[in-house]
């Protein structure tokens, strides 16, 4: 198991979005994709995307009004 972490920190959707889609893409399962945020936007698209691929998903505030998308790739 890896982690790889993607920043998407300053940008504005769709792009983290794009980002996530793309990191997990080259992942195996059972690997962790970390994507940090600060946008309201892709706080609601991205953990809504990963689920609805079957993907564990975290969410977790680690500064001011920035997070990190936690995605456990399971397909």
């Amino acid at each position: 198991m890896k982690e790889v972490v993607v920043d998407a920190l300053g940008e504005a959707c769709p792009v983290p979005l794009i980002k996530a889609q793309n990191a997990i893409k080259k992942l195996a399962i059972g690997d962790i994709l970390i994507l940090q945020i600060d946008h309201s936007c892709a706080m609601k698209n991205v953990p809504e995307w990963a689920r609805k691929e079957g993907h564990n998903v975290e969410l977790e505030e680690v500064g001011d009004s920035e997070w990190e998308v936690i995605i456990e790739k399971v397909v």
